[in-house]
């Protein structure tokens, strides 16, 4: 047969296919979030989400040293508050969970990237995300909040803060109350296309942040919308956004590319904890290879575009680049 073009020949051996390699994954994108959680001498396992933990802030090194090892330097910190009430309000104390295990990070690990979250659903007794009036979360009530939550966290050592409330407007009062505050250097990454999704399942078990009440569909995106998703990331641009994120990764690959083409500026996707849950649950049935799975996982977002990957298996996926499996 009388064949020119024959694609195969760049597949012979691994090296090969290591050289011609379209998609290449970094550990220095990788970012692992990190449950705090008040008290002491805590490291709590999440029944929902085998493998990892809740810590107090001073078991907290043993985490850091572990990323650390593995070379993952970036780290996405949320905050298991012991009260909470109407308002959030452990959120933005100087003396909150995430503003202490922010200074711890930075103590023990000052070269780290430390992302900071910045929602209230895990600081309020009704498990919304913002301040409610007759049990509709109020946008633009809710905007000082946030900017208040943003700034103690960089005062306290945050390198980032990730707004994920999906408020309106979010950017824009973050982003004025931070350079305010002299914060001028300080990034932004915007949870800008953040769906209302079952893939959240876990979370909410691991941060304890369930609504007592109704949904968040009100101001979480519909998963339905693609436009919308563009419109919501543009927005988030217009505003001065340093990042932007795509939550879910595995089902929203479409959209971490859409939104990739549509910007010049950096994206993040996240692997959300459902994700991660669907592959440990089915690896401990025997029915997939958990490594390969995850490495496929990890190459997939990266080829929709994503420029970090937000993963519950970053030491995972940082020891099979070490091991030349990814890559």
């Amino acid at each position: 047969m009388d064949m020119i073009v024959r694609p195969r020949r760049l597949r012979t051996t691994e090296q090969m296919r290591k050289m011609v390699r379209e998609t290449r994954v970094d550990k220095a994108s990788l970012i692992y979030p990190i449950f705090a959680q008040d008290g002491e001498n805590i490291k709590e396992p999440i029944e929902a989400m085998p493998g990892q933990f809740r810590y107090s802030v001073d078991q907290l090194p043993y985490i850091l040293d572990e990323l650390a090892e593995a070379g993952v330097q970036n780290i996405l910190m949320f905050g298991i508050p012991e009260h909470k009430d109407a308002v959030g309000s452990q959120a933005y104390a100087e003396d909150g969970i995430v503003q202490r295990a922010l200074m711890e990070t930075k103590k023990r690990h000052p070269e780290m990237v430390a992302i900071a979250d910045v929602c209230m659903c895990e600081y309020t007794d009704h498990g919304h995300c913002g301040i409610l009036h007759d049990c509709y979360v109020d946008n633009d009530d809710t905007l000082p909040m946030l900017a208040r939550i943003a700034r103690t966290q960089v005062e306290a050592g945050a390198d980032v803060v990730a707004p994920s409330d999906m408020m309106d407007g979010h950017v824009t009062a973050i982003r004025q109350e931070l350079d305010k505050a002299g914060f001028v250097n300080t990034p932004i990454m915007s949870y800008a296309v953040k769906f209302a999704s079952a893939f959240y399942g876990p979370f909410r078990v691991a941060a304890d942040s369930a609504p007592q009440f109704g949904d968040r569909k009100s101001y979480q995106m519909d998963f339905h919308n693609r436009r919308e998703a563009l419109k919501e990331a543009m927005l988030d641009v217009e505003e001065g956004t340093d990042f932007l994120i795509v939550k879910p990764a595995m089902a929203y690959g479409d959209l971490i590319r859409e939104v990739a083409d549509a910007t010049d500026i950096p994206i993040a996707t996240y692997s959300v904890s459902g994700e991660y849950s669907m592959v440990k649950a089915a690896a401990a049935q025997g029915w997939i290879d958990e490594e390969r799975i995850v490495g496929e996982m990890a190459v997939g977002a990266f080829r929709a575009g994503a420029g970090m990957y937000i993963t519950y298996f970053a030491k995972e996926i940082a020891a099979m680049i070490d091991a030349g499996k990814i890559g």
